[in-house]
């Protein structure tokens, strides 16, 4: 009993999380660890003629720097045995990446190919199945699309990485994470739709017969009605984005074997751009909500670049306020300013994984550069700073009792879950505006309820916060400013701040609450974290409470 309790932590808030599940995940958990899988050896299908060859999108950043040396999450590290691929000593993120083999799609890759080419030799030598990293569904549905895209570029492999190809596969058809569903079945599928189109006969037509399926269903079902993906990371989205564009240019390569499938399929990443376009700030890259860091994803540009390639439409993003109803986040632009406003679940019930407890959290672009940010992500290794990153604290929203408004705990768990409501937006006097409630606090004493407010004109950011509820309650509302802010002064009304290029920010505040600067950190990439200053204040005492925050330009 006692080694059961250690492994849950806390029964209450492991029954609240796993509730939430679907049964079938809970069922795939489960036999997938007993299963009896069949060897997966065996030569490869004969391959099928390609009509074209495959081009690369450009915008990934390089990640092999030498014949064994590699840059990961913000982290080098060299590949000396064959123990490297699975040093405990390293982030698991960073051995996922290694598996990978996203450089072969890289900038500048053809310059290097023949250290790919001994590269994927000395994986397939030194990973025998199925043990290790490099056999887990996620890294081996994304070494399958890369390596068979590295060949469809017209590069000669050897008959031992085809035959590679084709058992790496074979252990994927059966190993799909029914446990997870998610952008993880996503990834199956689609390398099971690469492996099929790249390989003829029965056993190719059965790995695509299934990859379309799950693809027909998952897509159906993970991208809103808004264009967006249901995990409500923008950074997982522009990767989905760019499975869907995978997917358009693999029909020109075989475009007898995926049907009438390619024009739906052009027409989802029309609406998932205009998704990821609201969701970019000015300076081109995404807005940091749940899980979202830079360098993992591409941008919005190199996404847009590549659709234009594929005739694909453009998205009209020309609206100074856009709501996506189906996600919840709201875009507000006013003269130089342009916001983000976040009244989103945290994910969908039964996968929350990348979801932070940021619900009703704000970021802000003034003339063309970043202000308020959310604190991003800079890791998923469990501890506590993974759960600072997930935390109410580190998000430009309002915490109640220091308790974070979504019960976020263990890298991807989530038990308590606030939900947003009334949520509404418009245009008035010149200028946009946008309001919502959470109770995510409803737990407490007095059922505690949030309520924000956003106006937004040329010149005024005004931020209303009211907390409604009974008893009394430590309210602490936080503003980050972005790293680049220059400086920062407070007195009794609010604080002044100094921009990059002399422009001047007062921020007033009315209300009864006590001031402060305190010390922040940004997390723009993984790996990497900067200090930066935080715009704090904090109400002790009972509620109905409300703050309100001007920032006048």
């Amino acid at each position: 009993m006692r080694t059961l309790q250690n492994r849950l932590g806390n029964p209450a808030r492991f029954l609240r999380t796993v509730r939430h599940l679907r049964h079938g995940q809970i069922v795939n958990r489960i036999t997938r660890r007993f299963a009896q899988r069949p060897a997966p050896n065996g030569p490869a299908p004969v391959l099928r003629e390609p009509a074209a060859i495959w081009r690369n999108t450009s915008g990934r950043a390089q990640t092999l720097l030498s014949p064994s040396q590699f840059f990961f999450i913000g982290l080098n590290g060299e590949l000396e045995t064959a123990a490297d691929w699975n040093d405990q000593r390293r982030p698991k993120l960073w051995l996922y990446n290694l598996h990978y083999f996203d450089d072969l799609r890289a900038e500048g890759a053809n310059e290097r190919t023949e250290w790919h080419q001994d590269l994927m030799e000395r994986w397939r030598v030194d990973n025998p199945l199925p043990s290790g990293n490099g056999w887990e569904p996620y890294p081996l549905s994304l070494r399958i699309v890369n390596w068979i895209a590295w060949v469809l570029a017209n590069h000669r492999p050897s008959d031992k990485i085809l035959q590679s190809i084709a058992v790496q596969t074979r252990h994927l058809r059966v190993t799909l994470e029914f446990h997870l569903l998610g952008n993880h079945l996503l990834a199956n599928a689609k390398a099971l739709v690469f492996a099929g189109c790249f390989f003829s006969g029965p056993e190719a037509d059965e790995w695509l017969r299934v990859g379309l399926d799950l693809l027909d269903a998952q897509l159906d079902e993970q991208i809103l009605a808004d264009g967006g993906h249901f995990e409500l990371s923008p950074m997982y989205h522009a990767v989905i984005l760019e499975d869907v564009l995978d997917l358009v240019q693999l029909n020109r390569i075989f475009p007898s074997k995926l049907g009438s499938r390619v024009d739906a399929w052009k027409a989802l990443a029309t609406r998932m751009l205009g998704w990821l376009s609201a969701m970019t700030h000015p300076d081109g890259g995404i807005s940091f909500f749940n899980d979202a860091a830079h360098g993992v994803a591409l941008t919005y540009g190199a996404l847009a670049d590549s659709a234009a390639g594929f005739s694909i439409a453009m998205p009209n993003n020309v609206a100074l306020l856009r709501r996506l109803a189906a996600s919840g986040y709201i875009r507000l632009e006013a003269g130089p300013l342009c916001a983000f406003f976040d009244a989103a679940e945290i994910g969908p019930s039964y996968l929350p994984g990348h979801g932070h407890a940021d619900v009703l959290s704000l970021e802000v672009s003034l003339d063309g550069q970043r202000l308020l940010t959310n604190g991003g992500t800079s890791t998923y290794a469990p501890g506590a700073l993974r759960d600072e990153e997930r935390a109410t604290s580190s998000h430009a929203t309002v915490e109640i009792d220091e308790h974070s408004s979504s019960e976020v705990w263990a890298s991807f768990r989530v038990g308590r879950r606030a939900h947003p409501f009334d949520v509404s937006c418009g245009t008035a006097d010149g200028g946009v505006w946008a309001e919502a409630s959470h109770n995510g606090y409803r737990w407490l004493h007095g059922r505690p309820i949030h309520r924000r407010r956003i106006e937004m004109s040329s010149n005024l950011l005004r931020i209303i916060d009211s907390v409604m509820g009974g008893g009394s309650h430590s309210v602490t509302g936080r503003f980050p400013l972005h790293p680049s802010v220059t400086s920062v002064t407070q007195d009794s009304s609010g604080w002044r701040l100094e921009l990059i290029g002399g422009r001047v920010i007062r921020v007033l505040m009315i209300g009864s609450a006590q001031l402060s600067v305190t010390e922040g950190h940004y997390a723009p990439a993984f790996g990497q974290r900067l200090q930066r200053p935080v715009l704090t204040w904090r109400h002790d005492g009972p509620l109905p409470l409300t703050i309100e925050t001007r920032f006048e330009l």
